[in-house]
C-alpha cells in the first residue's frame, strides 16, 4: 500500500470540517447578523391578516395623501348638505294630502292661464293697431287705458273689484314684518292687482320693518289685527294663502289667527302720491 493510500482518510478527515456544537452555531448567526433561530421561525408564523394590519398600522400618511383625504371630506360633507336641504324644501309637499297637491296644481294651471290670457290681450291690441282705420286714435285709446292700469299698480287712483279680506290677528305679539311681507308677495303671484293694509296702498317699492312691537309700512306704523284688502279673483287667491307651508300654516305657528273671507267688491282706496322723476324724461320729447 502507498503511502497516498494510507494518507487518504486522515487527508478526508482533515478537509471535511469539523462537527461544531449548537451552541456555537447560534453564537457564530448572532455575530454574522442574522437573527436567531427563534426569531426567524416566530416572524414566518404571522397569518396574512396580520401582516396586513401590521403594513397598515401605524398608517404613514404623505402630504399628498392628506391633501387628497381633505378634499374628498369637503366634497362628502357638501353632497351631504345639498341632498339635506333638497330633503327640506320637499318636505312639505311629501306630507301633504292628496287634496292639498290638487290644490296647488290648480293654483300653477290658474297661473298659466293669466300668463296665457295677458298673451292674448297683447296680441289683440297689437292687431288692433295693425288693423284700424284710424291708427292714431285707436292708439290714444290704449294709451288711456294704459295709463289706468298704471295708476292702479302705481297706486295714484282708486280700484275696486272682486277680490278677498284677510285679517290677521295678532294677540301674542308674534307677528313680524317678514311674514307680513311673505303674504303680499303670494297674493301678488296669485295675481293680486291692488292690496291695501291698514289703509296704506302697497305698491312695487313698499317695504316693511318691525316697529316697536308693530309693523311699519313706507314708514306708516301699523298695529293688530293687520287687515289686508285684496282686488283679484278669489278663487286663485285664497287657495295661494292656503297652501301646506304657506301663509296661513306659517302664521298660525306663531299663535296668530288668520280668516281670509270672500267678496264680490272690494274697495282700494288708499291713494300714493305720484312721483315726478328728477333726471328720466319720455325719450319722445
Amino acid at each position: 500500500m502507498s503511502d497516498q493510500d494510507e494518507q487518504g482518510p486522515g487527508r478526508l478527515r482533515k478537509e471535511l470540517p469539523e462537527e461544531v456544537a449548537p451552541g456555537e452555531t447560534q453564537d457564530a448567526d448572532a455575530r454574522a447578523g442574522d437573527p436567531p433561530q427563534e426569531t426567524r421561525q416566530e416572524g414566518s408564523g404571522l397569518t396574512g391578516r396580520q401582516r396586513l394590519l401590521k403594513g397598515l398600522w401605524p398608517p404613514r400618511l404623505t402630504r399628498a395623501q392628506l391633501i387628497v383625504a381633505v378634499l374628498l371630506f369637503g366634497l362628502g360633507f357638501g353632497l351631504a348638505v345639498q341632498v339635506a336641504s333638497n330633503s327640506d324644501s320637499d318636505s312639505a309637499l311629501r306630507g301633504a294630502r292628496q287634496e292639498d297637491l290638487v290644490r296647488i296644481l290648480d293654483e300653477l294651471d290658474d297661473r298659466t292661464q293669466r300668463l296665457e290670457d295677458e298673451k292674448q290681450g297683447l296680441e289683440k291690441q297689437r292687431d288692433e293697431l295693425e288693423n284700424s282705420s284710424d291708427q292714431a286714435e285707436e292708439a290714444r285709446k290704449q294709451t288711456l287705458e294704459k295709463e289706468r292700469q298704471l295708476g292702479i299698480l302705481a297706486g295714484t287712483v282708486a280700484a275696486q273689484g272682486p277680490g278677498i279680506t284677510v285679517t290677521i290677528d295678532d294677540t301674542k305679539g308674534t307677528v313680524e314684518a317678514d311674514m307680513l311681507l311673505d303674504a303680499i308677495q303670494e297674493l301678488r303671484a296669485a295675481g293680486a292687482e291692488a292690496i291695501q293694509v291698514n289703509g296704506v296702498r302697497v305698491v312695487a317699492g313698499t317695504y316693511l320693518a318691525d316697529a316697536d312691537n308693530s309693523v311699519s309700512v313706507d314708514g306708516n306704523k301699523i298695529n293688530a289685527p293687520y287687515r289686508f284688502q285684496v282686488i283679484g279673483k278669489p278663487q286663485d287667491l285664497e287657495p295661494a294663502l292656503n297652501i301646506p307651508g304657506g301663509v296661513v300654516q306659517t302664521l298660525e305657528k306663531e299663535q296668530a289667527t288668520v280668516t281670509v273671507e270672500r267678496s264680490s267688491k272690494i274697495v282700494v282706496d288708499a291713494l300714493r302720491a305720484a312721483e315726478r322723476p328728477d333726471y328720466a324724461r319720455s325719450s319722445s320729447q
